[in-house]
């Protein structure tokens, strides 16, 4: 069964660094519509309709940021106890004579 068990720290840091990136790349994107204007595209509910858009987006873009940036915390810190983990593991096991490594890198 322990055969099974198997964790990449750096796949969990290169998808870390992946939503850290694109929380990044989120905030760029609504700073650049941010200064968009809305007025005189047309009649006066399109208008609206679209200043509406806009506040929605810039509201569900921070959100989304928000809860990127949790999730990549959270993630560092499951690659960090795992990896802490596998090193007790392994000084353990070094300690009882059984040798050999863990499953994570």
């Amino acid at each position: 069964m322990a055969e099974r068990l198997a964790v990449d720290g750096d796949e969990l840091s290169h998808f870390m660094n992946l939503l850290r990136r694109s929380t990044g790349s989120l905030q760029g994107l609504r700073r650049a519509l941010e200064d968009a204007t809305v007025t005189g595209l047309g009649t006066d509910d399109l208008d609206r309709a679209c200043e509406e858009f806009q506040d929605d987006w810039k509201y569900g873009a921070d959100r989304i940021g928000e809860q990127t940036e949790d999730l990549s915390k959270i993630i560092g810190k499951s690659r960090d106890g795992y990896r802490e983990v596998d090193r007790a593991l392994e000084r353990s096991l070094r300690k009882a004579g059984g040798g050999g490594g863990g499953g994570t890198r």
